[in-house]
């Protein structure tokens, strides 16, 4: 045979089988590697698989982004509206100023991850401030839980015993109770900083949400203790108090056969603040908690990129909470909504001594000060 001819078989031959291997392979987004045997992204990696995350770069960026922008002017709102429009503060006043405050760290910190998940992965800002964005995110996260705890808990007091949340709804043990929260919050996820970590990976530099490869394990342990102290049982206390008020307030009174509108009004916000909390903390805290177990699970790629991919959804979920909590602001009552006026006394009104809520779910008579000056605390 002709050598030119032979090589030119050959060459169709060859160009035939890349064809054929072309047109069998699956789509990018399926794309994974199911041998251990291969190593990848063996700097940090703890996977045996490979996932294809381009929608990332695209989701995380526009999220981060929208959060960041809508979140920073209602807190800022929020804030003034606090500081400069309320006279006097109380109780409720105190968490959600503190509430405020949180949201506003966590959201000026998110223009450097809408740069870096932009950049495809590629942290140019130093190990320092990697920790710092990590450490953020996780203090908002559980601050705000711990927040929306104390004023379920202040709420349910005020409309199941109103006696004696004259007392305990004091602002002076709203101040402590908060300063608890922050150095509990901040002590609990100082860890954080030394767990969270960079690495090189293919010329870019990643900032990891978790650790190291060596401290994955400590870490999976840590993030679990401290989901069950900080989520778990704040959300259950949360469940238990509402479930409570609700069976208060459905219950009729004396010479009055329908609900009273601010009781209907109570009811409502009861359902929608355990829906947002539902929406913005449960799903993450189950699919992270799934994250991180299937990874040192013998299970087949395709399921570890599910997961994977449910987190990676839930992640700027869980950031939407800091522009979800300045709507409980403003839904607190209508007085709160008037930061053009005058400054705003934030008295209560008279029908709370018959056990309702005036004005929103989140004010109780026993809120101010001028209410709980005349019990001896």
């Amino acid at each position: 045979m002709d050598p030119k001819s032979y090589m030119l078989r050959a060459t169709t031959h060859i160009n035939a089988q890349r064809v054929m291997a072309n047109l069998s392979t699956p789509p990018a987004w399926t794309r994974v590697i199911n041998s251990s045997s291969i190593s990848v992204s063996a700097d940090n990696s703890t996977y045996r698989c490979v996932f294809d995350e381009d929608f990332k770069y695209v989701l995380l960026p526009v999220s981060y982004g929208i959060v960041c922008v809508v979140g920073l002017f209602l807190n800022l709102l929020a804030l003034y509206g606090f500081i400069f429009r309320i006279k006097t503060w109380n109780a409720s006043t105190t968490y959600m100023f503190n509430l405020a405050v949180s949201d506003t760290l966590y959201v000026v910190s998110l223009p450097l991850l809408v740069y870096y998940y932009a950049m495809g992965d590629n942290w140019p800002f130093g190990v320092g401030l990697c920790k710092m964005v990590r450490f953020l995110f996780y203090t908002n996260l559980y601050c705000s839980i711990l927040f929306l705890l104390c004023i379920s808990i202040h709420r349910f007091l005020g409309i199941c015993y109103p006696l004696k949340s004259l007392q305990w709804g004091h602002v002076r043990y709203a101040r402590r109770v908060s300063v608890i929260v922050w150095v509990v919050t901040v002590v609990c996820q100082l860890p954080v900083l030394f767990f969270v970590t960079t690495s090189m990976r293919r010329g870019t530099i990643t900032c990891h949400d978790t650790s190291s490869k060596d401290l994955f394990g400590q870490f999976v342990i840590y993030s679990s203790v401290m989901m069950v102290l900080l989520f778990c049982i704040p959300f259950l206390i949360i469940i238990v108090c509402y479930c409570l008020m609700a069976r208060r307030l459905l219950q009729p009174m004396r010479g009055m056969s329908r609900l009273s509108r601010s009781k209907k009004k109570s009811v409502k916000m009861i359902i929608i603040v355990l829906v947002v909390f539902s929406v913005c903390f449960l799903p993450f805290h189950v699919t992270r908690s799934l994250y991180y177990s299937f990874r040192s699970w013998d299970l087949s790629c395709q399921t570890l990129n599910a997961i994977n991919l449910a987190y990676k959804v839930t992640r700027p979920l869980a950031s939407t909470n800091s522009c979800l909590d300045p709507v409980l602001y403003f839904l607190a009552g209508q007085r709160f909504m008037k930061l053009t006026g005058n400054k705003i006394p934030w008295k209560p009104q008279n029908e709370m001594a018959m056990g309702t809520v005036p004005n929103g779910p989140l004010v109780t008579s026993n809120d101010t000060d001028t209410t709980s000056k005349g019990v001896k605390s």
